[in-house]
């Protein structure tokens, strides 16, 4: 089992960053791929979580230990898959991932992709007061920007945050629906994807 990987970002997608590492390109599947940007071409170090199914191999990747835990805590709740975790994650707010399960508000959790109301009650009863030790006071302070400075905005920046949400498993009536007030912003690609995230979130 891989702990992490170290090495440089060379290629962010919508779904995915590759790593390389010794001439090898570690393909890496992210909650938000974008928010590699900044580290493009940089020595890096990713944790990594392994996924291995019969018709499956993959790498998922964090930039945090501490993200990791809590991507594993989700995927040990039956009825969420990695792509269902890395859509929670990807949302930047895990204290609110938090509150909702230990105030047992499933009216947001199953804000998510594919979180049904089933879903969402094994979530709380599987984790409701088992977070707190895994990412401690770190919690408020998780996935949130770094002082990215804000540039002009693009329709390719914007263009590759919508498939960035359609790739976490938003669909496409979720998405058009945000896109108008994504348009009046001028952010970058990881911003357009926060934003988005929140948007749909709190509609």
């Amino acid at each position: 089992m891989y702990e992490y990987i170290k090495g440089s970002v060379t290629f962010v997608g919508p779904e995915y960053v590759v790593i390389e590492n010794s001439g090898i390109g570690f393909q890496v599947l992210t909650p938000n791929p974008f928010a590699f940007s900044k580290y493009e071409q940089q020595m890096i170090t990713v944790y990594v979580y392994q996924h291995v199914r019969e018709d499956v191999l993959a790498l998922y990747g964090f930039v945090s230990i501490e993200e990791k835990r809590l991507f594993e805590k989700l995927i040990s709740v039956s009825g969420i898959g990695p792509k269902g975790a890395l859509a929670v994650l990807a949302s930047g707010e895990p204290q609110q991932v938090v509150s909702a399960i230990e105030q047992e508000d499933e009216k947001f959790l199953t804000k998510f992709p594919g979180v049904g109301k089933k879903t969402a009650r094994q979530m709380i009863l599987d984790l409701k007061g088992k977070l707190a030790d895994v990412v401690p006071e770190f919690f408020p302070n998780l996935f949130q920007p770094d002082g990215i400075e804000q540039k002009p905005a693009s329709s390719a920046e914007l263009e590759e945050a919508l498939l960035a949400l359609e790739a976490l498993g938003y669909s496409a009536r979720e998405i058009k629906k945000i896109s108008l007030k994504l348009k009046a912003e001028q952010l970058t690609t990881d911003q357009y994807i926060r934003k988005g995230l929140q948007l749909l979130l709190n509609g």
